[in-house]
């Protein structure tokens, strides 16, 4: 593979992985959950062949528990 074909696929999978972070984003604001230290983790995004990852960051105890209520109730609807 060339380095220009690298970088595309490269470009590729960090707007995968920048569209993959929105999707949630806009799916926690649609039950009122706020985690403001979701990005992308940016060792995962160095490399030749970057490997992107969604980092969740931190959040207060309180989001915690409204994240895993809204998991729960999703749960039950499949």
């Amino acid at each position: 593979m060339d380095t220009v074909e690298r970088a595309t696929t490269a470009g590729e999978k960090i707007t995968d992985a920048e569209a993959a972070r929105d999707e949630l984003q806009a799916a926690l604001a649609g039950v009122g959950i706020t985690l403001p230290s979701l990005g992308l983790d940016g060792p995962s995004l160095a490399a030749d062949a970057p490997r992107p990852l969604v980092e969740l960051g931190r959040c207060a105890p309180d989001v915690a528990r409204r994240l895993a209520a809204a998991l729960r109730c999703t749960g039950r609807e499949r």
